[in-house]
C-alpha cells in the first residue's frame, strides 16, 4: 500500500515537474521568438534609414534625379540590397520618391526594409527633403533701416547695416554689426546693431536690455552678413524664360504697363499713357530733403487696354519697362519681372503697387513674386489700406513709398499697409516718415510657405538638400 503511494506521488511530481519543464521550455522559445522578431524589427528600421540616407546622398551628386538613375518612365520602387561588412546581403530597402510639386523643392521619399532573416517584418521611414529658398526673412535688407513706431513685423528680420527698431517684432531681428552711427541722428554716437529709442549705449551697458516690449523674440547682433548678391535674381535669364513662353514684353514706348491679375489664372494687360501730376511748389521741393532720385506720383493717370494674356507654363512674365501691378490670384504661381539691358541706374525699372495685389489662398497654392530691377514703388494714390500679398525684391534700389509730403494733398497720409510675404531692399526700406506722412500703420507678416516652395525662378539658398520632416508609416 504504501509502495503504492510512493509511485503516485512520484508520478504526480514528474508530471507536475514536466509541466513546469515543458512551460519554461515554452515561454523560453517564446522570449527567443520575440527577441529575434524584435532585433528583426530594430534591423529592418536601420536598413529602412539607411535607405533615406542613400537617397539623401544620391541628390546631393544629382539634385533633379527623382528616378534612382532610372528613367522618368520608372516610378518604383527601386529595391537595393542591404550587405553587411563582409559583403552578406542580410536585408533590402524599397524607395518610393515623389518629385516637388510644381513651384516647390520638396521631395517625399519613402524607404521600407526588409530583413533576409525574416522578409514579413518590414518597416518604413517617410521623409520630406526640400533646398530652402532665399525667402527666409519678413524683411532682409542691403542698408540702414529705421522702423517707425507704427511697425509691426511678424517673421525673423535682418540687415547687413544698422537697425533703428522702435515698432513690435514678433521674431528675431538681427545685425551684421555690432554697433553703428545711426545715420538718422548723425551725432556720432555708436548705438546697438539693433537698437530703440532709449536703449542706453553700449558703452556704458554692453549687454543691451531685453525690452521685450519691442523685441518680443529678442535681438541679434552681430551675424554673418547675408549675401546680397544672391537674393538678385540674374534678370537676363528671366528675361530667356519669358521670351520662350511667350510673355515677354518689350518697351511700351509711354510710362510702361499695368498688369490686373485675374483669378482665371490670365491677365488684363493696358499701357499706362500718362501719370498723375503733383505741381504743388512746396511739395515738390520738399522731396528734394530725402535726395529721392525717380520722385513722383507714380499714379496712373490714363491708361489703354492692350489684351487679356494667360498665365505662362513657366510662371515667368518679364517686361522691359515700368509696371503697374494689382488683381488677385487663385492656385498661380507667378514671377514678374521688370528691367532693361544694358544695366543703367538712370534706365532701370520699378514695379509700382497702387491697389490691392491678393491671394485667395494661404496655403502655399497661391505664390507671387515681383522683382524690379530698381525700385518697389508704393506710390500716391495708394489704397488708405492696402494689402500686398507678394514676396518683393527691389534689386538695386528700395523697397517703400517716396516722401509725399502734407502740401502734396490728402493722400500723403495712408492709414495701413498689410504685406503678408517678403521684403528684400538693397537701399533703405520705408513706407512712412517722422512728419506722419506714409502710412501710419505697417503690418508686416512673413510667409512661410516661400522657405521651401518659392515663386518660379527664385534663388535658392544652397544646392543642398535638408530634412524638414521624418517619420515611421505603415
Amino acid at each position: 500500500m504504501k509502495k503504492g503511494l510512493i509511485l503516485v506521488n512520484v508520478l504526480v511530481f514528474a508530471g507536475i515537474a514536466i509541466v513546469i519543464t515543458t512551460s519554461l521550455v515554452t515561454w523560453g522559445a517564446a522570449v527567443l521568438r520575440n527577441s529575434e522578431q524584435l532585433t528583426n524589427r530594430e534591423q529592418a528600421l536601420e536598413i529602412a534609414e539607411a535607405g533615406i540616407d542613400y537617397y539623401r546622398w544620391h541628390l546631393a551628386h544629382a539634385t533633379a534625379d527623382y528616378y534612382d538613375g532610372n528613367a522618368s518612365t520608372t516610378p518604383g520602387p527601386y529595391v537595393h540590397d542591404f550587405l553587411d561588412k563582409d559583403g552578406v546581403k542580410i536585408g533590402q530597402f524599397a524607395l518610393t520618391i515623389t518629385p516637388p510639386p510644381t513651384g516647390t523643392t520638396i521631395v517625399t521619399i519613402t524607404a521600407t526594409g526588409t530583413v533576409a532573416a525574416d522578409p514579413k517584418v518590414k518597416r518604413a521611414i517617410q521623409t520630406r527633403l526640400a533646398i530652402p529658398s532665399l525667402a527666409s526673412y519678413a524683411v532682409v535688407a542691403n542698408d540702414n533701416m529705421n522702423f517707425g513706431s507704427g511697425t509691426v513685423v511678424f517673421g525673423p528680420v535682418q540687415s547687413n547695416k544698422g537697425i533703428h527698431f522702435d515698432g513690435v517684432t514678433h521674431n528675431t531681428i538681427m545685425s551684421a554689426l555690432s554697433t553703428y552711427i545711426d545715420p538718422d541722428l548723425n551725432d556720432g554716437v555708436q548705438r546697438y546693431g539693433v537698437y530703440t529709442t532709449g536703449d542706453p549705449l553700449p558703452a556704458s551697458q554692453p549687454t543691451p536690455p531685453s525690452n521685450v516690449g519691442v523685441f518680443m523674440a529678442g535681438r541679434q547682433f552681430p551675424v554673418p552678413v547675408v549675401d546680397f548678391s544672391g537674393l538678385i535674381t540674374n534678370l537676363a535669364q528671366l528675361k530667356t524664360t519669358a521670351q520662350a513662353s511667350n510673355s515677354y514684353f518689350s518697351a511700351s514706348g509711354v510710362q510702361g504697363y499695368r498688369m490686373v491679375l485675374k483669378t482665371n489664372d490670365t491677365f488684363d494687360l493696358y499701357k499706362v499713357n500718362s501719370l498723375q501730376t503733383l505741381s504743388d511748389a512746396s511739395c515738390i521741393s520738399n522731396t528734394t530733403v530725402n535726395s529721392q532720385t525717380g520722385w513722383g506720383s507714380w499714379s496712373i493717370n490714363s491708361q489703354s487696354f492692350v489684351a487679356n494674356y494667360a498665365f505662362p507654363a513657366s510662371g515667368v512674365v518679364f517686361v522691359e519697362d515700368n509696371i503697374w501691378v494689382d488683381g488677385t490670384i487663385n492656385g498661380a504661381r507667378l514671377t514678374i519681372a521688370a528691367g532693361t539691358f544694358p544695366y543703367s541706374s538712370a534706365t532701370s525699372k520699378s514695379i509700382t503697387v497702387n491697389n490691392n495685389l491678393m491671394y485667395t489662398n494661404f496655403n502655399g497654392t497661391d505664390v507671387l513674386s515681383l522683382i524690379a530691377q530698381n525700385n518697389l514703388n508704393v506710390g500716391y494714390s495708394s489704397l488708405n489700406t492696402l494689402t500686398i500679398d507678394a514676396a518683393l525684391v527691389a534689386q538695386n534700389g528700395r523697397a517703400g513709398r517716396y516722401y509725399y509730403a502734407s502740401a502734396c494733398g490728402a493722400s500723403s497720409t495712408r492709414s495701413t499697409l498689410n504685406l503678408d510675404g517678403m521684403i528684400a531692399t538693397n537701399q533703405r526700406y520705408g513706407f512712412a516718415y517722422s512728419d506722419a506722412t506714409g502710412y501710419t500703420n505697417r503690418n508686416i507678416s512673413y510667409d512661410s510657405n516661400l522657405l521651401y516652395g518659392p515663386p518660379p525662378s527664385f534663388p535658392l539658398a544652397s544646392s543642398q538638400y535638408s530634412t524638414i520632416s521624418w517619420a515611421e508609416v505603415h
